[in-house]
């Protein structure tokens, strides 16, 4: 140890007192072995190794121990370059992968704290090393002397804080801090790649309903279930997150196809809503689901995470186990949505809301054997405002409550002065459900009418069952002694399952008008489930009931398969309580059927001012009615059969058409590409102008405009080109028809 040095020992009298400045001198053999042993225990205990490497970075020395640790035999590293013992790699996202250790050694510049990564297979091992370049007296370089500390264990500790702080303890997801960061380090790359991310933000429906009854426990365990499914249905496709409670989000690079993203919010509806077995208990909730896509709806987090939380806003307000598309609408939405609660309840307490009546006909004799009331509401400024608007208000703000109360008094009475004896059918909510109380609402509105408790039917649906089955058992029981008979209603949507079908003692069930629409058409499975329905309720004993039949093709399907009655336009609207009596008082209160031969896609009448492209022209135009596959305009004068246009529906929705029907001013169109489901009752087209087109044509990026489209053919629309076509004025609809 020749080349080690130190102080040489101090007596008694110099620690007493004076100057240890005394020159150096050589160890004598017994200090050598001092340090020697010193370096072996400090080598043994593993607090760390030492290593060394000649002028060309080969090993001459690595620590005993670090070798046996590694399961090298002894003297197996030697002669191999340093670099390539190492994996090298930054300890985390903020250091640099700039310097790693080769550039360091061919630099031969000191190391500090390094992290690297052994080059040793099916383990993961790091080493935290350092290390100082040696040059002899003449300024040669002779290698490097430097350590090593295992940080195996310490690397291991950080990421499992890091975890805790970026993943939530209960799932495993990314957590609402993980989840901004992560979206906004996308949305910030691209906006420069010119790419699209779409946003879903969920919420589960009646998850509150599942703590309260079966404990937070029970809660917990549902929300692991739930993050299992995300999982599962979503797979490498995005990342997903739980933002709290029941909230969650999910971020889908890539992806701005209304088509697909519209179907994947249905499968997340779907298995969300399958039954959960929780503890030997059984469980059912739904989720509702936002979805918006940057950079269309908004190009930063916060703009597009409010998007998102709008139109899950919107899913909501229009019933469980919906999902809903951003629109710039939906911000006037929620400023109607806020007014519709407002002079609800001047409604409620104006007597503005009646009860109207529709006819459920036998499918073969066309005979009236029963009715349902169904609540309108004819507001005095917007005329007629749908149930599909103001229910869910109702439900939400706990009007629904009294309003129930309301109808069951009011259609209890009502019917009791009809001249016939006919049941009637009243649908239920299930906020009104919920409350224990229910079976002596009931029994009240039937003893202050005197109705027989035989001629009331309850239309009940299938998400009475979320939560606590047991507690709807025993209201079904209650409401059994009392006399009155049951319906499911809507079946097969939502949160469908057979099994409470085993014990719950319904009278009949109403199949969903949505099985009934489209099963005429070639290849659609519609026509298998109407019998394989009406094949269980027939099983179990139950009165079928087919909704919303329209057409003769769809009234004789249902009635091939067995339904066992029709209930529906092509017999009839529903109609005030006087009308109805009018009906009934006839000798044979029958019903023909009246309505189109064949089915169609749906067509919704609306009354849209739109834009129509033709060649370099844009024209003003009003849509009236809207289905997937075509619509019918009015404002031009005599377009030719086979023009083809293009209609501009507005936020950046833009359709391929061709005129296959003319007459003075109206056409009746046909689209290229068949338009989608929005999700509520509306249709939208797959795809939009992008943002991205308008920043190319000059504009700034943006999210998109009303009319985004006008910005980029600004310069070539109505440049001065002849128009083709003669415009007119269309006049605005009457209130509340449409037209």
């Amino acid at each position: 140890m020749a080349g080690f040095f130190s102080r040489s020992p101090r007596t008694n009298a110099e620690d007493d007192g004076t100057s240890g400045d005394e020159p150096l001198r050589p160890i004598d053999a017994s200090d050598a072995a001092r340090r020697v042993e010193l370096l072996d225990s400090f080598e043994a205990a593993g607090l760390g190794w030492f290593w060394a490497t000649d002028a060309k970075g080969r090993l001459i020395y690595l620590s005993e121990n670090a070798a046996h640790t590694l399961g090298w035999t002894h003297g197996e590293a030697i002669g191999k370059p340093l670099g390539e013992l190492f994996i090298p790699e930054p300890l985390d996202a903020s250091e640099t992968a700039g310097r790693p250790l080769a550039f360091l050694l061919s630099a031969r510049h000191s190391i500090s704290q390094l992290n690297v990564r052994l080059a040793v297979e099916d383990q993961e091992v790091w080493w935290e090393i350092a290390g100082k370049p040696q040059f002899d007296d003449k300024q040669r370089f002779t290698g490097y002397r430097g350590s090593a500390k295992d940080v195996t264990a310490i690397r291991e500790s950080q990421q499992d804080a890091e975890r805790l702080a970026q993943y939530d303890s209960l799932t495993g997801l990314a957590n609402r801090h993980r989840m901004t960061e992560r979206l906004t380090s996308i949305l910030k790359a691209y906006r420069n790649s010119k790419r699209a991310c779409a946003l879903m933000m969920l919420d589960l429906d009646r998850f509150k309903q599942v703590n309260d009854t079966l404990g937070h426990s029970a809660g917990d365990e549902l929300l692991k279930q739930v993050a299992g499914r995300l999982s599962r249905i979503v797979g490498d496709k995005g990342e997903i997150g739980r933002l709290g409670d029941d909230e969650f989000q999910i971020v889908l690079p890539d992806i701005d196809d209304r088509g697909v993203l519209g179907e994947l919010g249905q499968r997340l509806i779907q298995m969300i809503s399958q039954p959960y077995s929780i503890n030997g208990a059984r469980a059912i909730i739904g989720t509702s689901i936002g979805v918006a896509v940057a950079p269309y709806d908004g190009l930063d987090t916060e703009e597009l995470v409010k998007a998102a939380d709008l139109a899950l806003h919107a899913a909501k307000g229009g019933g469980s186990g919906q999902y809903r598309f951003y629109s710039s609408d939906l911000q006037d939405g929620a400023k109607y949505r806020r007014q519709i609660e407002d002079d609800l309840r001047d409604a409620v307490e104006s007597g503005r809301i009646s009860m109207h009546y529709q006819p459920v006909v036998c499918t073969r004799t066309h005979r009236v054997k029963c009715c349902e009331a169904l609540m309108r509401w004819d507001h005095p400024d917007r005329g007629p405002i749908s149930p599909n608007v103001f229910i869910p208000v109702a439900e939400e703000t706990g009007i629904i409550r009294k309003m129930g109360e309301w109808a069951l008094n009011e259609v209890c009475h009502q019917a009791k002065a009809w001249p016939l004896d006919l049941p009637v059918a009243i649908n239920i909510s299930a906020v009104q459900f919920a409350h224990d109380d229910f079976p002596q609402v009931v029994q009240a509105a039937l003893s202050q009418s005197g109705l027989d408790p035989e001629r009331l039917e309850l239309e009940i649906t299938e998400s009475v069952f979320l939560g606590d089955a047991g507690r709807a058992q025993r209201l079904f029981g209650e409401l059994k002694e009392i006399g009155v008979k049951l319906a499911l209603d809507d079946f097969g949507t939502g949160y469908s399952s057979l099994s409470y079908l085993r014990t719950a003692p319904f009278d009949k069930i109403k199949i969903d008008q949505s099985f009934v629409r489209g099963a005429t058409e070639a290849e659609n499975n519609n026509a298998a489930i109407l019998s394989a329905i009406v094949g269980l309720a027939d099983a179990l004993d139950m009165e079928t009931v087919a909704e919303g039949v329209e057409a003769r093709d769809e009234l004789d399907l249902v009635t091939e398969r067995g339904a066992t009655l029709v209930q529906g336009y092509i017999f009839s609207r529903p109609m005030p309580n006087d009308e109805f009596i009018e009906d009934l008082q006839r000798s044979e209160p029958t019903y023909e059927p009246r309505g189109p031969a064949k089915y169609r896609a749906d067509r919704k009448s609306v009354f849209r001012r739109i834009g129509l492209i033709h060649e370099d022209s844009r024209y003003k135009v009003v849509m009236r009615n809207l289905s997937k596959t075509g619509a019918m305009i009015e404002g031009l004068l005599e377009v030719p059969l086979g023009t083809e246009v293009v209609l501009d529906l507005g936020g950046g929705q833009l359709v391929v058409a061709t005129v296959r029907r003319s007459k003075g001013s109206v056409q009746g169109v046909e689209f290229e590409t068949s338009l989608i489901s929005d999700g509520a009752e509306g249709l939208c087209t797959r795809h939009r102008v992008s943002p991205y087109q308008i920043e190319a044509a000059g504009r700034p990026l943006a999210a998109l405009p009303h009319d985004p489209y006008a910005l980029i053919m600004s310069e070539r629309l109505n440049s001065g080109a002849r128009k083709k076509f003669v415009e007119v004025e269309v006049g605005n609809p009457k209130p509340g028809t449409g037209y």
